[in-house]
């Protein structure tokens, strides 16, 4: 081959090079500006988990079907706090999929098998909640009764722990409390549900319900 030509078919190879890259650019492009297409019929909880927000919607999947079957005698809930999502479940059947919180890193949720052991719809907290001062102002709305000082004429008010369901003696439980959107970790150790979601399934739950932390 002529030396000449290696200049030649160097440049050549380069912006064939340079347009097939060009190419696959704009077809990654084009990926990314698709329409998300759910594969799974709708109102199936695979559905549900297909979507792009799970799991930190404040969506709550909910089989009615199922719901209608289950005896509290048969249920068990499942607590996720990889996804900081709760499951009420009926054999190996999602019935129902809503959004939790549980403890933060200095107040850790433990892992494990559990059983319900006290069941109350209407619960304070002994330990977490406010202090207010003589005026009837909050001064610390995070405070822990056992080592927050509470000032002269103020008072600790217990935090509202709504459908409480104990999972251990020593104050870890399931219960209503505030989800943040980042669907984070922030409670003192017990798990918060979903306000939306959590009448439902105290209903579906008995002392003696299983309950997994995972």
């Amino acid at each position: 081959m002529n030396p000449r030509l290696f200049p030649l078919l160097a440049s050549l190879f380069a912006l064939l090079f340079a347009l097939n890259s060009c190419a696959n650019r704009a077809d990654t492009q084009a990926d990314k500006t698709k329409p998300f297409v759910n594969p799974h019929p709708a109102g199936t909880y695979e559905h549900f988990t297909a979507e792009p927000s799970y799991p930190k919607t404040y969506a709550i999947y909910k089989n009615q079907e199922l719901y209608s079957q289950v005896d509290p005698s048969k249920s068990q809930i499942v607590l996720d706090t990889a996804k900081q999502r709760g499951k009420l479940m009926l054999g190996d059947q999602v019935v129902m999929d809503y959004p939790i919180s549980s403890g933060r890193s200095s107040h850790p949720t433990p892992k494990g098998r559990f059983v319900v052991l006290e069941k109350i719809v209407d619960k304070k907290s002994n330990r977490y909640g406010r202090i207010y001062d003589a005026a009837g102002e909050v001064v610390n709305s995070d405070a822990d009764a056992t080592t927050d000082t509470i000032p002269e004429g103020g008072k600790f008010e217990g935090a509202f722990m709504k459908y409480w369901m104990r999972l251990t003696w020593d104050g870890v439980g399931h219960h209503i409390g505030p989800i943040p959107s980042s669907r984070r970790p922030v409670s003192h150790g017990c798990i918060r549900g979903y306000h939306k979601a959590m009448p439902e399934i105290y209903a579906k739950v008995k002392v003696g319900t299983p309950v997994t932390v995972q």
